[in-house]
């Protein structure tokens, strides 16, 4: 899998304003389960859109920035998906699984 990297708010408000499909994972590189959970999305990601990295230590008003446009609170580890602008996916924490957002992905953006 390849690891698209978050490091600018303009990139995330590009991201939104284009209506692509993507996901952002935002990351702490000082906890474990973020550790665990950034292995298990490199070991299980097999979606055909991007994923972009956002390292919470370095980039923290980006993550801000999600949490206002996306009306979500942040957490971390946090795997969101978005598609036209919104959010159809969010998790936290062990709850990230991506068979879940696969099954997301196909009764909300596949069927639409």
């Amino acid at each position: 899998m390849n690891w698209e990297i978050l490091t600018s708010e303009k990139q995330f408000m590009d991201l939104i304003s284009s209506n692509s499909l993507f996901a952002v994972f935002k990351h702490s590189t000082r906890c474990s389960t973020s550790t665990m959970v950034k292995n298990r999305i490199e070991r299980d990601w097999r979606l055909e859109f991007p994923i972009y990295y956002l390292d919470l230590l370095n980039y923290r008003s980006i993550s801000s920035l999600i949490s206002t446009e996306s009306g979500i609170e942040h957490q971390s580890p946090q795997l969101i998906a978005f598609k036209d602008g919104q959010p159809f996916y969010n998790a936290s924490h062990t709850s990230i699984m991506i068979n879940d957002l696969k099954e997301e992905f196909s009764t909300k953006i596949n069927l639409n």
